[in-house]
């Protein structure tokens, strides 16, 4: 895995378990996003500097010195997506990442740190985070999970957050306190925490379960549905559980 250092923005490659202690970064993607391209195309800041990923990426950086950390991990620029090796190669590993992290910092752009997090209108339980495919394996891998606001600002923890996370994600608030009693629960369950989320790819509403259901299988993007009955038989063939047929 690649991961970026929070000093210098030196990128670096390691492999298995030569890599350093890092923490790494939750989000959802938004416009102007710095990628791995963007990196290798000029020294950073450079032109990379004026975007407005840019300042995610500073900000993830400032977070995770402050809290010890020299090196970070964030999806947009740690991976090389123009390549379909590595690209299948990380998201088949992503969910070992997340649950190997120091920590793992959730960061909602659309979020204010001035409110109450219960309270039933605010901007928290509204996230644009808590819809998004991909944001499952990242809520449930970590050991642990601190949520941050639009300015930074700290929120909670998953565990101090627990229970209101349980009412707006129907995930049971066992597995949010303890991400390991995950296997308690069937596949149909587990399938159910993902049924209201979206992805952009049709494909990825089955890639992004790999993880929680601890199976590995190629990406074929492009095959559209088929990706989620490749899911189905990957995980009846790696327990006994045929839950999962009902959906």
């Amino acid at each position: 895995m690649r991961l970026l250092n929070a000093w210098t923005f030196e990128i670096k490659e390691f492999m298995g378990s030569d890599s350093e202690i890092y923490a790494m970064l939750s989000h959802t993607w938004e416009t102007e996003e710095v990628t791995f391209a963007d990196f290798r195309a000029s020294s950073i800041p450079g032109p990379a500097g004026s975007m407005n990923g840019f300042k995610k990426i500073i900000g993830h950086c400032e977070k995770a010195r402050m809290e010890g950390y020299d090196w970070i991990w964030i999806d947009t620029c740690c991976i090389d997506k123009s390549s379909s090796a590595e690209l299948s190669e990380a998201i088949n590993s992503m969910f070992h990442w997340y649950e190997n992290a120091g920590v793992c910092y959730v960061y909602l752009s659309d979020v204010k740190s001035d409110e109450i997090p219960a309270l039933a209108d605010s901007s928290f339980r509204k996230s644009r985070w808590f819809t998004r495919g991909w944001t499952l394996q990242e809520l449930i891998a970590p050991q642990e999970v601190v949520f941050l606001a639009a300015d930074w600002e700290e929120i909670g923890s998953r565990w101090e957050l627990s229970q209101i996370m349980s009412e707006i994600t129907n995930i049971d608030e066992k597995v949010l306190k303890d991400p390991s009693r995950t296997v308690e629960f069937s596949s149909a369950q587990r399938m159910s925490w993902a049924s209201m989320r979206k992805t952009t790819r049709i494909e990825d509403q089955a890639y992004s379960l790999l993880g929680i259901f601890n199976v590995q299988m190629p990406l074929l993007y492009g095959e559209g549905s088929n990706a989620f009955k490749r899911l189905q038989i990957e995980v009846l063939n790696s327990s006994n559980d045929s839950s999962l047929l009902a959906w």
